[in-house]
């Protein structure tokens, strides 16, 4: 560890600059308001230095009111000239039609008699209000203070109105004085402050940098040094807990050493659960995975107890078996408590250098998913030899019945070529589900993906089974079913693979229509909901046990499996049917009560968008 801090690192730095900042903070505001109060007050005691007496507003309204307005407009020049105030620059006065009667400057006596143009002038004199305000001249650089007043008759009425400007470049370069005055002292108090606050923060800081060092050496194994005690007060304190701390860290280190390679045996293992034991198989250190893998909340539910009875071993293993025997790796089943879980325990003994067995560690790794996937495929194998032996042995049968002369009679040969030529079409079909399943399972199947409107394709696929229905009406031993359709009339436009698709719609609805009764109802729905379109079809058959629903779509699953076989199914259809629309995507589920019939929906994630008009270009 590097044991010298940069400048800028130091906290007596640190907490000069902070004493330094809010005194900055302080000066900076109180300064703001200070200004902005100063320069609020002095513009409004030079606004009242800048008023006409009240003589000359009358005088001004009264040649306004004359006739004669050649006489009136000497009057008011003369009235103008005696006007003896410094800070007003120009006293204009216009009369009621807006024309300019008089100016105290010589430089502007050319705009006498003509109309004014200025826009608060035809304000005060359209509403009879007085109006001001700051004005700043970009030509030379000045700001002016603007006041119109209007000017009455004794009826009230307007006569006119009277301009005064005033320039207002005096009162700001007061106040700017005052501000540099202000800010100049503030600048002198924040570097005598800082000064300060450095040799304050330094006798703050002069313990603590002592103690650090200590902490240093403790770090590098020296526990000799000590640190001085300059107090009472919380410095001395902590000064005297680092020299209380050295002596305990020095007495502890001897001991640490022999917990040390028990702790880095536990902790090289901890990406699974984590049992240490001592000597006599006593649990003394568990991890978080372990108590979730065994089921227990609390850690003090397993320390001190014994690891056999932990992984409920007892009957099979002893502690001294576990520790001296070569049994490294052991399968624990769980899953008899109703936790659904297999354990893989790795077992490693913690020794010492001279050989002495200190304990037991334990390492346990979940293989649920492992033994669950190969129990899986023995009763996939399974499954596959039984529905093909089934076929297989008909053939068979009906073979040898041919070979043993049967062929010869007219009557019973075609039937028996009837039933093999079944037989071998449905494992041609078993054949070509497995092929397909096989590839879903391995990634290589290829979607032809394309944006398809849903609700004409679904269309389309239940009018060739509304074909079907009209072509078997005259067949008196065909099923007699009727297809309802519930559909949003908004076009929905999704990205399957349109055969696939077809594929689990017609699997679906053969199931529907095969389980079914004479005269029955299958009803289809399409919905669309925030950005996923909803298909449905319900049948009103026989239905599913509660206990079969969670594996309807298993792979060789059968409800009824005298009739499903009877009636030519493989039993693999609704498992495609998962597997395709998961390839797309989405979701395919049962709701299902028996002897009520069943519902199976279908969930595809839909993006709604809307078509730009340039795409007819």
């Amino acid at each position: 560890m590097n044991s010298k801090l940069k400048f800028y690192q130091s906290i007596r730095v640190k907490i000069a600059l902070v004493f330094a900042l809010m005194l900055m903070l302080t000066l900076e505001c109180v300064g703001a308001v200070f200004v902005r109060q100063l320069e609020h007050q002095n513009l409004n005691t030079f606004k009242q230095t800048i008023e006409l007496p009240s003589y000359v507003d009358n005088s001004l309204s009264e040649q306004l009111s004359r006739s004669n307005t050649k006489k009136a407009d000497q009057e008011i020049r003369q009235i103008l000239s005696e006007v003896n105030n410094n800070n007003i620059s120009e006293i204009r006065v216009v009369d009621s039609k807006g024309v300019i009667r008089g100016t105290s400057t010589a430089d502007n006596r050319n705009m006498v008699g003509q109309k004014t143009t200025d826009a608060m002038v035809k304000a005060t004199l359209l509403n009879n209000r007085s109006h001001s305000e700051n004005v700043y001249d970009g030509a030379n650089h000045n700001r002016y203070y603007v006041n119109v007043i209007p000017l009455n008759d004794s009826n009230n009425n307007v006569v006119g109105a009277v301009l005064l400007r005033a320039s207002l470049e005096g009162v700001y370069s007061n106040i700017n004085n005052i501000t540099l005055i202000y800010f100049s002292a503030a600048l002198v108090t924040i570097i005598l402050s800082l000064f300060l606050a450095v040799l304050i923060s330094q006798e703050i800081t002069r313990p603590i940098e002592e103690m650090r060092k200590q902490t240093l050496r403790i770090a590098r194994g020296d526990f000799s040094g000590q640190v001085r005690v300059m107090g009472n007060d919380e410095l001395g304190q902590l000064a005297g807990a680092v020299n209380n701390l050295s002596v305990r860290v020095e007495e502890a280190q001897e001991s640490s050493d022999s917990e040390r390679r028990r702790l880095d045996s536990v902790l090289s293992h901890m990406s699974d659960g984590v049992l240490a034991t001592d000597r006599r198989g006593n649990i003394t250190i568990v991890n978080n995975m372990a108590l979730q893998l065994l089921g227990v909340d609390h850690e003090d539910d397993l320390i001190g107890k014994s690891i056999i009875d932990a992984l409920d071993i007892r009957h099979d293993y002893t502690v001294r078996e576990l520790i001296n025997s070569n049994q490294k790796e052991m399968i624990i089943d769980m899953s008899a408590g109703g936790n659904d879980l297999i354990l893989n325990a790795y077992f490693s003994p913690i020794q010492r250098e001279s050989g002495f067995i200190s304990g037991l560690v334990c390492v346990l790794h979940d293989v649920t998913s492992q033994q669950k996937e190969e129990r899986e495929r023995k009763q996939f194998v399974s499954n596959v030899s039984h529905e093909l032996r089934t076929p297989l042995t008909s053939v068979h049968s009906y073979v040898e019945a041919l070979s043993d002369g049967a062929w010869k009679d007219q009557d019973i040969a075609p039937q028996f070529l009837t039933v093999i030529q079944n037989e071998t079409n449905r494992m041609i079909r078993m054949i070509n589900d497995l092929l397909s399943l096989s590839r879903m399972d391995s990634g290589t199947t290829k979607l032809n993906l394309e944006y398809v409107n849903i609700k004409e394709l679904f269309n389309y696929i239940l009018n060739r089974f509304d074909m079907i229905i009209k072509k078997n009406e005259n067949n008196k031993d065909s099923k007699k079913y009727t297809i309802e359709r519930y559909f949003t009339d908004k076009d929905l436009w999704v990205e399957i693979d349109t055969d696939k698709f077809t594929q689990v719609i017609d699997n679906i609805m053969n199931n529907a229509i095969k389980y079914s009764p004479d005269g029955g109802v299958i009803t289809t729905r399409l919905l669309e909901t925030h950005n996923h379109v909803i298909l449905s079809i319900s049948d009103q058959g026989l239905g599913i046990p509660r206990k079969d629903l969670g594996r309807i779509f298993d792979r060789f699953f059968r409800v009824d499996k005298a009739r499903s076989r009877k009636q030519g199914g493989t039993g693999l259809g609704l498992a495609i049917s998962k597997e395709v629309v998961n390839l797309l995507g989405g979701q395919i589920w049962v709701d299902s009560v028996e002897g009520q019939g069943s519902t199976f929906y279908i969930s595809l994630p839909y993006v709604p968008y809307e078509e730009e008009d340039d795409w007819d270009d």
